[in-house]
């Protein structure tokens, strides 16, 4: 039921969107010859009329368009008197006030724009009915706090440090946790045998071994059946990562060294060992690299009776589970009045606004990678997951988060999409004369195309995604 629920309300902002353009359209007299829900790929579902306009609902419902004569027909088979074809569909005059190309400049912005606008627009009302419904709107933030210890869990040392059911964790690694996802990030990330080592640690576990075993050329290949003194297990840096990372919002990285499958056997042989007799000739650094894969240590910082408790030198187990099960509590802004409505509601979708043009950008820069890049499938299941597990209200005010970030799509300068229209529109206003209809129209079909591969791309990263359970 949930996903059906956001499912109509997905498809509620394509409609939205295209209405928009219609009465924009009729507005300034502009006839729409075709008003389409979805895109025209594949069968049309269903097909009726509604005065000159012909309504569609296509079996490709990703998207919808609104059309013109001018798009339906070419201007040399345009007739100057008004004639019928053989389907009764009217042909307007080339000169006809109902034709698109026939209007004003700002005209045709407002018409093109008008589906960006339509979209903001119920973004603002589907938040400020959301907050005066239910009388609140989440901060994006949530307190997360320890709700159970798993003491069956041997390869982590975090049953023998001071931390109990209901403390709130504070930070991990000088990183404010505001979220579930922060902790967790840090903690895979520092995870015991990660298989990355530093090349300082390198350094010195490779001055360790020089020092303990005097005798052993390290300059060559060491032989078969040499034995070696190890030194002490010690911990590698701690993770360091900057609160955008930590987020999600930029892609992580890391300059640490990666051991090969003989250097992690290596490694794997020789843990808690003293001493180790090697069983092939081994490069000198794939010991060192060997033995400087261990931990990275984690600080978390707790509240706990009001008082701080700093645990220091905290380790995974090598599946990078701490033992730690976490509970978390999110955070709301009160709504009080009619003015808490207003002034909350656009606040929120402004913090929102300014987050999704972020994450675009880190994604054009190539900080987040293609791969994280999810569509109505993913969007869909997500959606469904927040409605069960949060309620109606964040169900509500993810669709005003995707109806703003359909706006912020549509208005990219790229063809086929809003902002390449106005774009087009605007290089007429600069050069004084329209561009060459069949120059735009070529360019137009080519961006076209490839919106459509990346809609395919789109669906099969959200598949994948889906079956390998990441969401």
């Amino acid at each position: 039921m949930n996903t059906i629920i956001m499912l109509f309300l997905i498809s509620l902002l394509i409609l939205v969107h295209e209405l928009g353009h219609f009465f924009a359209a009729r507005m300034f007299g502009v006839r729409v010859s075709k008003f389409g829900f979805g895109l025209p790929i594949g069968p049309t579902l269903f097909k009726t009329k509604w005065g000159n306009t012909e309504i569609l609902v296509h079996a490709f419902l990703l998207g919808g368009y609104v059309s013109f004569p001018d798009d339906d027909e070419k201007e040399e088979d345009a007739k100057k008197d008004k004639k019928t074809e053989d389907n009764n569909k009217e042909i307007l005059p080339p000169d006809s006030p109902e034709r698109f190309k026939n209007k004003k400049p700002w005209q045709k912005a407002v018409i093109v724009s008008a589906g960006v606008f339509m979209n903001v627009i119920f973004a603002i009302f589907l938040t400020m009915l959301a907050a005066a419904w239910y009388h609140k709107l989440p901060m994006g933030e949530a307190d997360v706090f320890v709700k159970e210890i798993i003491k069956d869990n041997n390869q982590s040392n975090i049953v023998s440090m001071d931390i109990k059911s209901g403390d709130k964790i504070k930070s991990i690694n000088n990183i404010n946790v505001t979220n579930a996802y922060k902790f967790i990030f840090v903690v895979q990330k520092s995870k015991y045998f990660d298989g990355s080592v530093d090349s300082e640690v390198i350094t010195e576990k490779l001055n360790n071994l020089k020092k303990l075993n005097p005798n052993v050329d390290f300059e060559n290949i060491i032989p078969a059946g040499t034995r070696l003194s190890l030194p002490a297990k010690t911990a590698e840096k701690p993770l360091n990562v900057s609160e955008n990372v930590a987020k999600g919002y930029e892609k992580f990285k890391t300059n640490e060294i990666a051991l090969s499958n003989k250097e992690i056997d290596l490694r794997n042989d020789i843990e808690n060992k003293n001493a180790y007799i090697l069983k092939e000739d081994t490069e000198p650094e794939s010991v060192a690299k060997a033995l400087a894969d261990s931990y990275k240590p984690i600080t978390i910082v707790l509240e706990r009776d009001n008082k701080e408790i700093v645990l220091n030198n905290i380790y995974t187990d090598k599946n990078g589970v701490l033992g730690i099960k976490l509970e978390t509590v999110e955070k709301f802004t009160q709504i009080n009045n009619v003015k808490d409505v207003i002034v909350q509601s656009l606040n929120y979708l402004w913090v929102n606004t300014k987050l999704m043009a972020f994450g675009l950008w880190q994604l054009v820069t190539g900080k987040i990678p293609m791969s994280e890049m999810h569509g109505i499938v993913v969007i869909t299941k997500v959606g469904s997951d927040i409605i069960e597990t949060y309620g109606m209200l964040n169900g509500l005010l993810l669709t005003a988060i995707i109806s703003i970030d359909l706006a912020i799509i549509n208005l990219l300068p790229i063809p086929a999409l809003d902002g390449g229209h106005l774009m087009f529109l605007g290089l007429e206003k600069i050069l004084g004369r329209e561009l060459d209809e069949k120059i735009t129209e070529g360019i137009g079909k080519i961006f076209f195309l490839l919106l459509i591969i990346l809609m395919v791309y789109v669906i099969f990263n959200d598949i994948f995604a889906l079956v390998t359970h990441k969401f």
